[in-house]
């Protein structure tokens, strides 16, 4: 396979890259982003802080700002990779929401893992456009998870304050604007919190994240628009996803169905539950018993 490399234009202090290389991938340099990445095809091979290290399919890589370090291929099949680069200020804004005061970057001394919610941070993140809520909710969760990775799996003292009116403020805002794209700064607004005191609080709150929640509330409208008998296409348009692809991702993964299997199972049940009642009118007799009448 020849090497390629997939990236896409920094969001939000984020930026997406994917990369299959072989050989000697890249010399030595140095990001002034954090670099938290997933190992999907063969072995990845750096150096980083005097030591080579190696990562296999589905281990976690950490690398922080401005660190030296290169990469190669282990294997002469090569390697495949996705990575997200996170700006220091916007990981530090998060780890102050999270411990409810300033407090240093976090700083891992494991750069191979197979730390599960850094890994699940990564792979949402090129599930789904990022949206300004799912952007807030990959920083507060890599932000979790290198925490947890500092501490060495203990759980970090996390702030347990929560502002009930304002989250419930939220939670209504996003009730009301299920179908659109609802942006970080809409939210700020109504609550007075920073996009990640508010990410944090909802959560404890509620169980799930503001953007997590806001999609689940579009999935109940799509339902509904399914049921009606609209085409999917329509649905995914009306319900606020950016394409009929991205509604069926987001649908499969909540409910383990596609739209379209769904809906065919919905139509094979209605049309099963009415099978009884026609065969009852359609008896030697009915048709007399109901003339005597």
């Amino acid at each position: 396979m020849s090497s390629w490399i997939a990236s896409a234009k920094p969001v939000g202090g984020v930026e997406l890259f994917r990369a299959w290389l072989a050989g000697e991938a890249y010399q030595k340099h140095r990001h002034d982003t954090y670099a938290i990445g997933v190992t999907d095809r063969g072995v990845q091979v750096f150096d980083y802080r005097g030591s080579a290290h190696a990562s296999m399919p589905g281990q976690v890589v950490v690398l922080h700002p401005d660190e030296i370090h290169d990469g190669r291929a282990g294997t002469e099949d090569g390697f495949g990779y996705r990575i997200v680069y996170v700006e220091p200020a916007v990981m530090a804004e998060a780890v102050r929401a999270l411990r409810g005061r300033p407090h240093p970057l976090p700083f891992v001394s494991d750069v191979v893992s197979s730390n599960a919610t850094l890994g699940h941070a990564v792979a949402d993140a090129f599930r789904a456009p990022l949206e300004s809520l799912a952007i807030d909710t990959l920083i507060l969760d890599l932000a979790r998870g290198l925490m947890a990775a500092e501490d060495r799996g203990a759980a970090p003292p996390l702030s347990r304050r929560v502002d009930v009116a304002a989250v419930e403020r939220a939670r209504q805002f996003l009730d009301a604007e299920r179908t659109r794209v609802v942006h970080s700064t809409e939210l700020q607004s109504i609550t007075g919190l920073t996009r990640y005191d508010l990410c944090r609080q909802f959560r404890t709150m509620l169980g799930t994240s503001p953007h997590r929640y806001l999609l689940m509330r579009r999935l109940e409208f799509a339902r509904d628009c399914i049921h009606r008998g609209q085409p999917l296409a329509e649905v995914a348009c009306d319900a606020g996803f950016a394409d009929q692809a991205h509604f069926t991702r987001v649908f499969r993964s909540a409910f383990g169905l596609t739209p379209r299997r769904y809906r065919t199972l919905r139509t094979n049940h209605q049309r099963a539950s009415k099978r009884p009642a026609l065969s009852r009118l359609r008896r030697p007799g009915a048709g007399r018993a109901i003339g005597a009448d």
